[in-house]
């Protein structure tokens, strides 16, 4: 008779990057972590991701004694940048999903499939805890979708629709997969990451399951972010002539990200979030944002400053990984095109 699994056991099966004590955080394991298709697999997402990140957090994204606070189910600022920001990451998520489909069928081989599939269901999971959570915090479950599609139909206009059009382009219509690759990685995650590490940072000392769902997410983007940029760097190693492809489809994509008005939409959740945290300041107490500086001490505008900062240092670290310029400019516009 053979003995079933302790928790131990389960454990010491999952890889270090996926394991929700161990996992680095997004910053530093999106910028230092190098991971392949070959290792991050089906039986690596089943193992390592499915009964790791996930272990007692599958259906809601956080653990059952990670509770939400009766203050953020009030009505308020605070409460209303949480649906606001949560309420967009889901449409977006929704919207990389959709996308994903695209990759499955065009990877060019099983283990840019097997990943990509992976990813698929990962984005999924994604939209699916980021809309549960806004049940948590009382939006009335039966309208909820109806309900997200008013509030974000001016953000999936503005913002999300431009970028779903760049990649359909590339991946759907050209039939590029390297292309799509760096699209979604350092077009699409490269600068919405960031936004997921503050998420994560601000939300954890006043919400332990807001905290967790961000957490969960981060340690996901980590491996999509990685796992991109070793597909990239291997593609450019063995087509060496695609180089100038990819670095114009990254001016394309940073001259897409200069004229996407996001800003605003960030913003205006940030003086939310700005505002409800003075309300709130006895609860952060002393609680560091990012070293030497507490959160009640900052402002919307450091805060998304902050945000395009990482982004930055992610995009030169993941950039010099693959052989490519730290910086791409996004040049002037292409003819024809405003």
């Amino acid at each position: 008779m053979t003995s079933s699994p302790t928790s131990e056991d389960a454990g010491a099966a999952v890889a270090p990057e996926a394991d929700w004590e161990r996992a680095p955080g997004l910053l530093e394991g999106a910028k230092e972590l190098a991971l392949g298709p070959r290792e991050c697999n089906l039986a690596y997402w089943f193992t390592s991701v499915a009964q790791g990140t996930l272990r007692d957090r599958g259906a809601t994204g956080h653990h059952p004694d990670a509770l939400v606070p009766d203050f953020l189910k009030e009505d308020g600022p605070l409460r209303d940048a949480l649906v606001l920001e949560f309420g967009f990451r889901a449409l977006a998520e929704e919207a990389a999903t959709r996308l994903l489909g695209h990759y499955v069928p065009l990877a060019p081989g099983v283990p840019e499939m097997e990943f990509y599939a992976t990813q698929l269901i990962d984005e999924a999971r994604h939209a699916r805890v980021f809309r549960e959570h806004l049940v948590e915090v009382g939006c009335p479950a039966r309208s909820l979708l109806e309900d997200l599609a008013e509030m974000g139909a001016g953000y999936r206009r503005d913002v999300l629709d431009p970028v779903v059009d760049f990649t359909l382009d590339i991946v759907r219509d050209r039939g590029d997969f390297a292309g799509g690759v760096a699209v979604f990685a350092i077009v699409i995650e490269g600068v919405l990451a960031p936004a997921a590490e503050l998420s994560e940072r601000k939300w954890a000392p006043l919400s332990p399951a807001t905290g967790e769902i961000s957490r969960g997410a981060a340690i996901d983007e980590i491996r999509h972010l990685a796992v991109a940029a070793t597909i990239l760097r291997d593609h450019l190693a063995a087509h060496p002539s695609y180089r100038p492809r990819l670095l114009e489809i990254l001016r394309e994509g940073a001259r897409l990200w200069d004229e996407i008005p996001d800003r605003g939409y960030v913003l205006h959740r940030e003086e939310l979030f700005q505002e409800g945290m003075r309300a709130h300041a006895g609860r952060i107490g002393g609680y560091e944002l990012w070293p030497g500086v507490r959160m009640v001490d900052t402002t919307a505008g450091q805060r998304y400053a902050m945000a395009e900062r990482w982004t930055q240092e992610m995009a030169e670290s993941r950039m010099a990984y693959m052989g490519l310029p730290a910086r791409v400019p996004a040049g002037p516009p292409p003819r024809g095109r405003a």
